[in-house]
């Protein structure tokens, strides 16, 4: 069983052995097939391949949004990743964390985080209120739970 490592950086960008991946299919393949062993590690199984990604902290970055707009009303967000990869929005799904945007994708199965350009889209769409920060969708205010930890 051969093993290759590559490396995830903050923007989703990935990387072998210094070299960026730029080939759409192969990015698209690794974020699909993606799975997380037992021991909390990422691992992309490939005929007689083991591909190891160690990530900045997820490697799912969305790097840009389309966005569904309709009268000023957000109706539609779709989410896209490295490769073009991309899967809508679960707007119940948001959790913020040390200053960053955090979204389930994959059915759940991981997290991922906005990046710069992704956060500008949604930003117009965010409000504050009583019970801390939301994302307008629709009619719906979708609260956005905050997981930073409170220094005791």
């Amino acid at each position: 069983m051969r093993e290759y490592r590559y490396l995830v950086d903050r923007d989703g960008r990935i990387f072998h052995d210094g070299t960026e991946i730029v080939d759409p299919f192969v990015l698209r393949f690794f974020l699909r097939s993606m799975k997380t062993t037992p021991d909390g590690r990422y691992l992309v199984l490939c005929q007689d391949e083991h591909n190891w990604f160690e990530p900045h902290d997820t490697p799912f970055v969305v790097q840009r949004l389309r966005l569904t707009v309709d009268e000023g009303h957000l109706r539609g967000v779709e989410l896209c990743f490295a490769g073009d990869y991309r899967e809508p929005l679960d707007p119940a799904s948001l959790q913020a964390e040390g200053g960053h945007l955090f979204c389930r994708v994959r059915h759940g199965a991981f997290r991922a985080r906005f990046g710069r350009v992704a956060m500008q889209q949604i930003a117009p769409f965010l409000t504050e209120g009583e019970g801390g920060p939301a994302l307008l969708f629709g009619a719906v205010r979708y609260q956005i739970r905050d997981l930073t930890p409170v220094p005791a």
